[in-house]
């Protein structure tokens, strides 16, 4: 698998929803640490800003639109002869997280279609069709590294949210099974698992209304953290647990024997 462990001067990355929360703070530790930045978010006006920041670029991108995937990693490529890391890390919730939700139960009649088919084209196509848009280009460059976005949600029942739930299951499975095609190619594909972070994905007010709850809230630097030992570690099909006030851990799944099949990592 490709070096990260001397750092990320000369590598090329691509962060999604990057303009806010977990992107940005991952942006920030990787044009630190020397990388050239590419921030992706729908977000124009902040990404722009955001990006000038940081000294970063910005490329707009609905991550679920796959004609907008294949122009912008075209452009990476045109720039800047190739893409090392892709964090694939734009999400968004079904209903936007307040307190009051967060104590009832998941009313499934609620969800629009508008509001299910976001969801799902942001948190599992935008991992989807962005494992698949840069997959190749990271191959080219001799390996690299890829990066989802799950949840500690992709791996417990997370009632508040039962869609939300489901698409992070999403992420989970996609990771664990892609692992050894992509391997073949020196990438590798890893996801990181946060607990409750506070950022913009959440209602404004919602992360001190859930501290008042007794909900750990986690600074999204730390969940970057989580990110970057992910790319370093150089193992693949990893879940990177990051919950507050604990260093990232890998969760494992218990093995499921008797299926009469080997795949990946602990079936």
């Amino acid at each position: 698998m490709s070096d990260f462990a001397d750092g990320f001067a000369g590598k090329v990355a691509l962060v999604t929803g990057g303009a806010s929360g977990i992107g940005l703070a991952t942006a920030k530790k990787l044009r630190g640490a020397g990388a050239t930045v590419v921030v992706a978010d729908v977000d124009e006006a902040r990404g722009k800003s955001e990006s000038e920041a940081i000294g970063a670029e910005f490329a707009r991108l609905d991550v679920s639109d796959s004609a907008q995937w294949k122009e912008v990693v075209s452009g990476v490529v045109q720039r800047h002869g190739g893409l090392d890391i892709a964090f694939l890390n734009a999400g968004v919730t079904t209903f936007p997280a307040t307190g009051e939700e967060f104590m009832s139960m998941f009313d499934i009649s609620e969800v629009t279609d508008a509001a299910y088919r976001r969801i799902v084209g942001v948190n599992v196509d935008g991992v989807v069709l962005g494992t698949r848009a840069v997959a190749s280009v990271i191959a080219a460059q001799g390996g690299g590294a890829i990066v989802a976005t799950a949840s500690a949600a992709g791996v417990i029942a997370f009632a508040p949210d039962a869609v939300y739930t489901m698409t992070k299951h999403a992420v989970v499975g996609f990771v664990r099974a892609m692992g050894p095609s992509l391997a073949e190619q020196n990438i590798t594909i890893n996801a990181v698992l946060p607990g409750a972070v506070d950022t913009n994905i959440l209602a404004p007010g919602f992360a001190e209304q859930a501290r008042d709850m007794g909900v750990a809230m986690i600074d999204a630097s730390e969940i970057a953290d989580g990110v970057i030992n992910a790319i370093r570690q150089g193992t693949t099909s990893q879940l990177w647990l990051c919950l507050a006030n604990q260093a990232p851990f890998a969760y494992e799944f218990a093995p499921v024997e008797g299926l009469g099949i080997t795949s990946g990592p602990e079936a």
